[in-house]
């Protein structure tokens, strides 16, 4: 039997002392709580009952780290009033964290049962949070895809993440050793090893898909770091945990780093479990964004609507759905791998401080766009990929997903325009991003670029040219073909975008390495006509 369950069955604790806070000769006194039913009595040392009371006529409420308050509900309908309450001071930390975490599981047991109370009885049960802003159909076809071992192999064998995590944890050995860690959405486990590795004094792996199984497997196997591991199947959200964690550690980025909303959950974890002072690994997201001119693409996705501009397919004509299927096809994001010489503009960046942000920011990102052309070309739209630092005391490391860096699972992304621009070189190109979670674990991506007037008298100049588009992250297109080869100019040498290694994060003026330039583009007639027509 692993903590959390021996903490679970227990139904008696031992209390420092108790006293009734509406009578003013109570004095306080040891006392003990007993959980029975579906009632909780607590007794004072003379085994006179302070309290007696149903589930569904009290609310538990934390004053401090060893301190809580037992109030009993009033009966104003109106609202929500008490008439009693029983003030309760525990031993030590670790028993109040305890004596909640069974409150807590009791009062879910107890909802789950609550079909079989007698007529008239009203019980209200608490929905997840997770289950409030994700719609079920999604959430199943999420925990199924992650539930597989052959995904979750796709995860592992992606050497550049898994050794950065390795790299990350194992060099900041002191960040870990002796220390609670929280494995949030732990999948296979491997993070939880790693961090049991790095001399975690206890590691929970919180993990809701049927994966869960498979990792008490697989920590069950490696007896030696398995004995300080414990997994725990459910969502951060739900789950209760016998005592606070001093590290979280998750890999939950997705897609543009947010895509399936998994960041939202990963802070979660950290306002209910993390202690005040406690880490994050990693700690620091950033997506970073940079205008792209790339014809082999644009044309690729413009050619797929040609099956619409079919006048006799079967005696039908399809031309009437031309133009649907043509922006349609624009409004997937494109994920790939491309060649950085695509990039027509110095990349700018948007920092997420995974130690700071609130859940609800994370609703609604809006990111003002600002870049200054390197060349003259046909904008085709905003290339995004990210990365995440890991702060660790004795080390940092930074995981990319930089185009011309090693390729990861995620790749790159791109956010193709159906209307493209034309810039030149020093040309100021302006815009916004701005994302819209949705129900479907996911995000809306609203793009506009505008590329403003040049040359004397730019500055009292307007806008010369803008373009918009609205993408759906969640339905992507994956071009898993390799980057175009494209010709190096005499004087140019193959170049790998790198994350700075400056963690003043806050700043804009992070380093990071100079764009090359890219040929211009050639002859764009076949495109203009095919626009024409859509």
């Amino acid at each position: 039997m692993d903590l959390v369950e021996q903490k679970r069955k227990q139904r008696e604790f031992a209390l420092a002392s108790v006293s009734e806070v509406s009578s003013s000769s109570s004095s306080a006194s040891p006392g003990v709580g007993v959980f029975a039913g579906d009632r909780l009595q607590i007794r004072n040392e003379s085994n006179h009952i302070l309290l007696s009371v149903h589930l569904t006529d009290f609310q538990l409420f934390r004053l401090g780290p060893i301190e809580s308050v037992c109030m009993v509900e009033g009966s104003d309908d109106k609202q929500t009033s008490y008439s009693s309450g029983v003030a309760i001071q525990f031993r030590n930390e670790e028993e109040s964290e305890a004596f909640h975490c069974v409150f807590q599981q009791w009062k879910k047991d107890f909802n789950v049962q609550a079909g079989n109370l007698p007529n008239g009885t009203n019980v209200i049960t608490s929905k997840s949070k997770f289950d409030e802003k994700i719609e079920s159909s999604s959430a199943k076809m999420y925990f199924h895809y992650y539930g597989q071992l052959l995904h979750q192999q796709n995860m592992l064998q992606d050497y550049v993440r898994t050794g950065t995590y390795y790299a990350a944890v194992i060099e900041n050995r002191s960040d870990f050793m002796g220390r609670v860690v929280v494995d949030v959405g732990a999948g296979s486990g491997i993070l939880s090893l790693f961090a049991a590795q790095a001399g975690a004094k206890h590691v929970y792996a919180v993990e809701a898909s049927e994966m869960a199984e498979y990792a008490r497997k697989l920590i069950a196997g490696n007896p030696i770091l398995g004995q300080r591991i414990t997994v725990i199947k459910g969502k951060v959200e739900d789950v209760e945990l016998p005592e606070r964690a001093d590290i979280l550690i998750s890999e939950p980025m997705g897609t543009l780093l947010v895509n399936e909303r998994m960041l939202e959950s990963y802070v979660i974890a950290r306002d209910r479990f993390l202690t005040p002072n406690g880490k994050m690994f990693p700690s620091v997201g950033r997506i970073h964004m940079a205008p792209f001119s790339d014809e082999y693409l644009f044309v690729e996705i413009a050619n797929k609507a040609l099956f619409w501009q079919q006048q006799n397919y079967y005696g039908v004509d399809l031309t009437p759905l031309h133009g649907t299927a043509f922006q349609g096809y624009f409004s997937q994001p494109v994920v790939d791998a491309f060649d950085p010489r695509l990039l027509i503009a110095a990349p700018m960046f948007h920092v997420i401080d995974f130690t700071k942000i609130k859940e609800e920011e994370l609703y609604e990102i809006d990111i003002p766009l600002k870049f200054v052309a390197t060349v003259g070309a046909r904008l085709h739209g905003l290339a995004c990929w990210f990365d995440v630092l890991f702060n660790g005391s004795t080390a940092r490391r930074w995981l990319t997903t930089a185009p011309g860096s090693p390729t990861t699972h995620w790749y790159q992304l791109r956010c193709v325009l159906s209307q493209p621009i034309y810039v030149v070189a020093g040309q100021e190109i302006t815009g916004r991003m701005h994302l819209i979670a949705h129900t479907a674990q996911s995000y809306t991506i609203y793009l506009t670029l505008s590329a403003k007037t040049w040359g004397p008298g730019a500055e009292q100049g307007g806008i010369l040219q803008t373009s918009s588009c609205k993408l759906d992250l969640k339905e992507p297109y994956y071009r898993m073909s390799q980057p175009q080869a494209y010709p190096l100019n005499q004087d140019q040498q193959p170049q790998v975008l790198l994350p700075s290694q400056d963690i003043n994060i806050q700043s804009q003026d992070l380093d990071e390495v100079e764009m090359m330039q890219q040929p211009s583009p050639k002859s764009c007639a076949q495109i203009d006509s095919l626009m024409q027509t859509a």
